[in-house]
C-alpha cells in the first residue's frame, strides 16, 4: 500500500483551522448532510421517549457504578484475563503503550500489523510510531483505511471518513490501489477496498484492535463492529493485541447489554450492530482458530487526572457513540479535523485537556455555544456543558492558585488584568450601594464606551449601556426593582 505519511496538527492552531473549514463550502455541505442523516436515523431508533429515558438512566447508572469501583474492577479484570491466558500490560502514557506493543512485535519477530478500529491507538499515534521503526500497520476498518490512504486522521470517532465524498474516495483508490479503476459507484468502491484488504489479514503477523467494553466478572473483552474486519483482525493473525482506555471496564458482563443498545442506536441509528465479538483468551488446545497469544494494553494517558476529580470524572462515562458530535452546531460546521485532537466535538473538548493538557487545548472549551444539545443526546448523561464551563474556569484560574486537584496546564488563559476586572465587577455587584453607583456612572458616561471590544466587535456593533437603566424605568413607573 502506498499511503501518504500521516499529517499531524496541533490543537493550539484551532482558530486558524476553524476559519479555514468555515471557508470551505464543500466541507460544510458534506457535514451538514451527514449530520442531518445521522440525527434522523437516531431519532427513528428512539420513537418512545420514555423508553429512551429509562435506557439513559440505566446506562448512566452502569457507567457511574463502574467508575466508582474503577481500581478494584481493573484488578479483577486483570486477574480474570491472566487466568484465561491473556497477558495484561499497564501503560501510563502513549509512549509507554507504544513501547509495549513494539516490544511484543519484536519478541514475535513481527513487522506487519492489521488493525481494527481503535481510537485508543489513534490517541497514541501507534501507526506513526511503528512505521518509524520499520513496521507496517494497515487499517482494516473501511473508513480508517480511506483516511490512512489520504494521510489523514479520522474526523469522526464512529465514521472516520465522513468528510470524504464518493469522488474523493474514488480518486484515492485509483491512485493507491493497484489495478483499481476510477469509479464512483459505492458498491464497486466497497468491493475494491475489500479485495485490497482481504489478503492483508492472512499476511499480518499481529492483529490489533480496540475494546468497546470489558467485563470484570468474566474477563471478557467486548468488541462492536459492522464489517467483520474486527473478527478477522482478532482471530486470523497468530498474535492479537487489544488496547483500551482504563475507563472501559464494567462490573458485570450483563451490564454491557444496555450500553451496547445505547451505543449502536446513538451512533449510527442501527437497532443492533452486525457483529459482537466477545474475546476471553487465546486459542485453547483442540481449537482450530484464534490467536496463540492475546495481550491487553490498559491505557491511562491522563485519565487518572479526570478520575481524581469528582465532577470531571463524569467525562469517563463516555461510550464513544459520537452522538454529541452529530448534534453539535460547532462540529457540524467545522468538522473533526479543525480540532486537531483524536477526539473532536463536544466529547473531545472535555477529554482532550486530560490527555494533552489545558495549555495545549484551552481554546477547545470555548468553541461551544453551550446550547446543551450535546448533553441532551448523550446516552449516558454526561453533563458536557457543565464540564465545559468548569474547564474554562480552570484555564483562566491563576496557575499559582492551590487547588485540590490541579489540572495539567491550569491557568493557560489566565490574565491578571481580566482577573482584576472580574474581581471589581464581583465586588460592585455584591454591594447594592456600589452597584447603584456603577449603574448611575455607566448610563451617564455611556458615550465613552470603547468602539473596539475584543472579539465581540469583529462581527457586531459595540455594546453600549442604555440611556436609562431598567431600574430607572421601573422607578419611573412606580414599581420596585
Amino acid at each position: 500500500m502506498n499511503a501518504k505519511p500521516l499529517q499531524f496538527v496541533k490543537p493550539a492552531d484551532f482558530h486558524a483551522r476553524a476559519r479555514a473549514a468555515l471557508d470551505d463550502p464543500k466541507l460544510r455541505q458534506s457535514f451538514r448532510g451527514a449530520m442531518d442523516f445521522l440525527q434522523d436515523k437516531r431519532s427513528a431508533q428512539f420513537p418512545d421517549g420514555d423508553e429512551l429515558e429509562r435506557l439513559r438512566d440505566i446506562g448512566e447508572a452502569v457507567r457511574r457504578h463502574a467508575l466508582a469501583r474503577l481500581p478494584d474492577l481493573l484488578v479483577q479484570l486483570e486477574d480474570k484475563l491472566t487466568a484465561a491466558g491473556v497477558q495484561v500490560h499497564w501503560a501510563e502514557d502513549g509512549e509507554q503503550a507504544n513501547a509495549i506493543i513494539h516490544a511484543i512485535a519484536q519478541r514475535n519477530q513481527a513487522t506487519r500489523f492489521i488493525k481494527g478500529k481503535s481510537m485508543a491507538s489513534e490517541e497514541i499515534e501507534l501507526n506513526h510510531y511503528l512505521e518509524a521503526r520499520g513496521m507496517t500497520c494497515l487499517e482494516s476498518d473501511m473508513g480508517e483505511y480511506i483516511v490512512q490512504l489520504a494521510g489523514e486522521k479520522p474526523s469522526h470517532i464512529v465514521m472516520p471518513a465522513i468528510h470524504k465524498t464518493k469522488a474523493d474516495i474514488a480518486g484515492l483508490f485509483a491512485e493507491h490501489i493497484p489495478d483499481a479503476p476510477y469509479t464512483e459507484d459505492v458498491d464497486s468502491l466497497i468491493q475494491t477496498g475489500r479485495r485490497a484488504l482481504r489478503q492483508a489479514f492472512v499476511d499480518a503477523d499481529i492483529g490489533l484492535s480496540g475494546v468497546n467494553f470489558a467485563a470484570a466478572d468474566t474477563g471478557t473483552l467486548w468488541l462492536v463492529e459492522n464489517e467483520g474486519n474486527g473478527r478477522l483482525t482478532t482471530s486470523v493473525p497468530e498474535v492479537h493485541i487489544a488496547i483500551m482506555g482504563m475507563e472501559k471496564v464494567v462490573a458485570k458482563l450483563e451490564h454491557i447489554v444496555p450500553l451496547a443498545s445505547l451505543l449502536t442506536r446513538s451512533a449510527t441509528g442501527q437497532a443492533i450492530t452486525t457483529y459482537f465479538n466477545l474475546i476471553s483468551g487465546p486459542r485453547r488446545a483442540g481449537e482450530k482458530d484464534g490467536p496463540r497469544e492475546v495481550h491487553l494494553v490498559l491505557l491511562d494517558n491522563g485519565r487518572s487526572q479526570a478520575y481524581a476529580d469528582e465532577q470531571l470524572r463524569a467525562t469517563l462515562q463516555c461510550i464513544r457513540c459520537g452522538a454529541c458530535m452529530n448534534h453539535c452546531p460547532v462540529y457540524t460546521r467545522i468538522g473533526g479535523h479543525a480540532y486537531g485532537t483524536t477526539y473532536p466535538g463536544p466529547i473531545g473538548k472535555i477529554i482532550s485537556p486530560h490527555l494533552l493538557g489545558l495549555d495545549a487545548t484551552a481554546d477547545l472549551a470555548t468553541a461551544s455555544s453551550l446550547c446543551g444539545a450535546c448533553g441532551e443526546v448523550c446516552p449516558v448523561r454526561i453533563p458536557i456543558p457543565q464540564l465545559l464551563v468548569r474547564l474554562r474556569t480552570e484555564a483562566n484560574r491563576n496557575p499559582h492558585e492551590e487547588v485540590t486537584h490541579p489540572l495539567r496546564g491550569q491557568g493557560a488563559r489566565f490574565s491578571r488584568g481580566e482577573s482584576l476586572i472580574w474581581r471589581f465587577w464581583s465586588g460592585a455587584f455584591a454591594r447594592p450601594a456600589s452597584y447603584r453607583l456603577f449603574r448611575w456612572a455607566a448610563t451617564r458616561l455611556r458615550l465613552l464606551t470603547p468602539r473596539a471590544q475584543l472579539g465581540w466587535t469583529q462581527h457586531r456593533k459595540p455594546l453600549k449601556p442604555a440611556p436609562r437603566s431598567l431600574a430607572d424605568l421601573l422607578n419611573a413607573r412606580g414599581q420596585e426593582e
